[in-house]
């Protein structure tokens, strides 16, 4: 029994994106070969936009012509606005919140 809400647990961790925020990310694409490691990074990206409350529709991407215009050799590959902000390994939600904030 929670009082005064005191020890009730918080539905649905949305924080508010900022509205900059918002503003600078345009485009979000995931790359990958279709291998396990790729849809789990899909999925990471996923949860980290929404919990953020960013609206922006994220494109996946495995046609190896189109990812090699990127110059990346390894993937999952994490694209913002047209940059590689991430390559060869899978991100945690909270690790992709972390780029996001930082990519402009």
């Amino acid at each position: 029994m929670a009082l005064f809400d005191f020890m009730k647990k918080s539905e649905g961790k949305k924080r508010p994106a900022d509205k900059a925020l918002i503003a600078g990310i345009k485009s979000v694409k995931v790359l990958g070969a279709g291998c396990k490691n790729c849809h789990r990074q899909l999925e990471n990206v996923r949860k980290a936009l929404e919990v953020m409350s960013i609206p922006v529709e994220v494109e996946y991407i495995t046609d190896m012509a189109k990812i090699a215009e990127y110059g990346v050799m390894s993937m999952p590959v994490i694209v913002v606005n047209e940059k590689v902000v991430s390559q060869g390994r899978v991100l945690k939600p909270s690790e992709v919140g972390k780029l996001l904030t930082e990519a402009k």
